[in-house]
């Protein structure tokens, strides 16, 4: 008998080759997330290119800071690294702000733009790091898009000041990246690329000090290292670098002397406020209404508030903790949230606020961990439930935050908000009272002024725009009596006494002007108006060598200062400096094009010297700016007839 034949069967197809292009739709899901998260957050902040600088931080971070304005230089540069002011270290901050300076010039548009952009970074990373962490594509996804688009972030990306919240962000994500690259394939380039990420964002704000500590939970889960000893030590240069920008952001606090004293707020109060302010971040998370810039601190908290904050901290406590087997996310995402609001919460008592909205700028990522995988979990069963529920609350922060954005558009529709959202805010009726005085809104600006001093009646700022808006409305006495208080309270107020000095001019005191003038320029030097300020007193007494002195000091610090180019060409023209008088006329009227009256003086000037077919020119863009000034048109005639005359000749 022969051998049987052995039958050999094909294997049938699981699915028809028709599949194939199916499976290519689906070969890139990250890519298609990232570029909708990229194009809804865009979407979403677009509007905040049109928005203007605010007059609260930002003349201190950008729009009266003389180092920033001249963009990058080597001096500024050094002054970035070298610096304490605003109360931080933060150079690399700095340095952004110099870069839009450098590249934009002073247009706020742009500094928004960089803004967006650098948060809209930050969540393509913080969904790239949480999925190579996790490997849990949609969760992953709805953190990030969590953190684009949740309206407490909207201060943090709509405020130019905050630029170190969104270059810290974005260093912080990118850490996290490398570290779970670290992680899976230890080796000492990828550690230092994730130690290089922790000092640039060390060098953008100090809040990053937490890094390390969010490391550790990560350890946990989901990268679940077992070797603890490795894992501690490794960290050791992560926490000397966080101790020592502590320790540098403490002391630069402490010497802007905007940390409070615990005979201001006692300990026991700072303790009551930091579980109140927990407990607040969690419900606007759910339920983010009445949004404000600033939250006045709370002196009296009724027990039942701390209580029930309280109650609910150690309730999620318990929880997390009695789930850490089942559901280390949990865990994870809690004490992420509880830990990296630790140098934020007012245990060491920054500024006036009680709490901000703009703190929760990368601690919600924690909550919002516990949240994705713990809805993954509860509806695994029910994906097209999980689904809605993620595009729900997705579309839900998109609309509250474009609605919220509005509020950020201007200085007065912020505080109009703030105002009336919150009470007792001393800080947002003061800074409606400075807006209203840039408007020369004067009567409004003393209302504002006067309830900012009703709350809070020892606030030199307030009483500052009181009396400005006092001697505007011809109240010279009362102004007076304002600008005292302010300098009472306030010795150091450079603009008070720069206001104090110009109400002293008014009524004729100019000896008592100069020495107003004088403390405004030492106390701010690098104020191109305390300058040009105290030049103009110091030329009206007969000091000029002294005033040409401050007249070329503004304009080294702010070169398009007209006035004080003006002011300086006088002076020149008088001494019989005729080139360079002529100069500073001519840089005068590029600074100000559109004066017509800039334009007629430089023509007359230009017709003294001889120079007529430049002062026709002048004297004809001086009518296209004002067609009916009948002075102008008069000596453009007799320069034109001068020229005619002397060509004949």
């Amino acid at each position: 008998m022969g051998k049987p034949r052995k039958t050999v069967t094909k294997p049938k197809r699981d699915h028809p080759p028709t599949a194939t292009p199916v499976l290519a739709r689906n070969r890139h899901p990250d890519l298609y997330l990232c570029l909708l998260l990229s194009a809804v957050t865009l979407a979403v902040y677009s509007q905040a290119v049109h928005f203007d600088f605010l007059n609260y931080d930002d003349p201190d971070y950008v729009t009266g800071n003389f180092h920033v304005r001249n963009g990058l230089t080597w001096d500024g540069v050094a002054w970035a690294f070298t610096s304490f002011h605003a109360a931080n270290w933060s150079p690399l901050t700095w340095l952004s702000h110099m870069a839009d300076s450098q590249w934009f010039g002073m247009r706020s548009g742009w500094s928004h733009a960089t803004n967006v952009l650098l948060h809209t970074g930050a969540a393509l990373l913080l969904f790239a790091a949480l999925k190579r962490l996790t490997a849990a594509r949609w969760p992953s996804a709805f953190v990030a898009f969590l953190f684009a688009l949740h309206p407490l972030h909207v201060e943090s990306v709509a405020w130019i000041s905050e630029r170190k919240d969104v270059l810290c962000a974005l260093f912080w994500f990118l850490g996290l990246y490398g570290y779970a690259r670290y992680a899976r394939q230890p080796d000492v380039v990828r550690y230092l690329l994730v130690l290089t990420a922790f000092c640039l964002g060390l060098m953008s704000k100090a809040m990053i000090v937490t890094f390390p500590f969010v490391l550790l939970l990560l350890d946990v889960w989901p990268l679940r290292r077992a070797n603890r000893l490795a894992i501690l030590w490794e960290k050791l240069p992560f926490f000397a670098l966080a101790g020592g920008a502590a320790l540098l952001t403490f002391l630069a606090q402490e010497r802007s002397y905007t940390v409070r004293s615990l005979s201001a707020i006692p300990f026991g109060l700072r303790i009551e406020n930091a579980v109140a302010a927990y407990a607040s971040y969690i419900v606007k998370m759910f339920w983010p209404v009445n949004l404000a810039v600033f939250y006045p601190y709370r002196f009296e908290l009724p027990m039942w508030q701390v209580a029930a904050a309280a109650a609910l901290l150690v309730g999620i406590t318990v929880l997390v903790v009695f789930r850490a087997r089942a559901n280390p996310y949990l865990a994870v995402g809690w004490f992420w949230y509880l830990g990296t609001l630790v140098p934020v919460i007012g245990l060491v008592q920054v500024g006036a606020q009680s709490s901000a909205d703009r703190y929760t700028y990368v601690p919600m990522t924690g909550l919002g961990i516990m949240l994705a995988w713990g809805a993954a979990d509860a509806l695994r069963r029910y994906p097209r439930a999980r689904t809605a529920l993620a595009v729900f609350a997705v579309a839900g922060c998109s609309v509250l935050t474009w609605c919220q954005l509005r509020y950020w558009a201007d200085s007065g529709s912020l505080f109009q908000h703030a105002a009336r959202v919150t009470s007792g805010n001393y800080i947002a009726h003061n800074n409606l009272a400075q807006y209203d005085l840039t408007l020369m809104r004067n009567q409004d600006a003393l209302g504002h002024a006067v309830e900012a001093l009703r709350i809070k009646p020892a606030y030199p700022e307030a009483h500052a725009n009181l009396a400005l808006a006092l001697r505007r409305l011809g109240k010279l006495d009362d102004s007076e009596r304002e600008y005292q208080s302010t300098l009472r309270l306030l010795p150091s107020n450079g603009p008070a006494h720069a206001g104090y000095g110009a109400l002293l001019v008014v009524e004729g005191r100019t000896n008592e002007a100069l020495v107003q003038f004088s403390a405004a320029a030492q106390l701010r030097p690098d104020d191109d108006d305390a300058h040009y300020n105290l030049g103009r007193v110091l030329a009206a007494v007969g000091r000029t060598n002294e005033a040409v002195a401050q007249f070329s000091e503004a304009i080294r610090l702010q070169p398009e200062n007209a006035e004080a180019r003006h002011s300086l060409g006088l002076i020149l023209l008088s001494r019989g400096r005729l080139d360079e008088a002529l100069a500073q006329f001519r840089a005068e009227a590029r600074v100000k094009p559109d004066d017509a009256g800039v334009h007629y003086n430089l023509a007359t000037f230009l017709v003294s010297t001889g120079r007529l077919d430049e002062a026709i020119a002048q004297f004809s863009q001086a009518l296209r700016i004002k067609p009916d000034f009948a002075e102008a048109r008069r000596r453009l005639e007799m320069a034109r007839a001068q020229r005619d005359r002397s060509r004949r000749e």
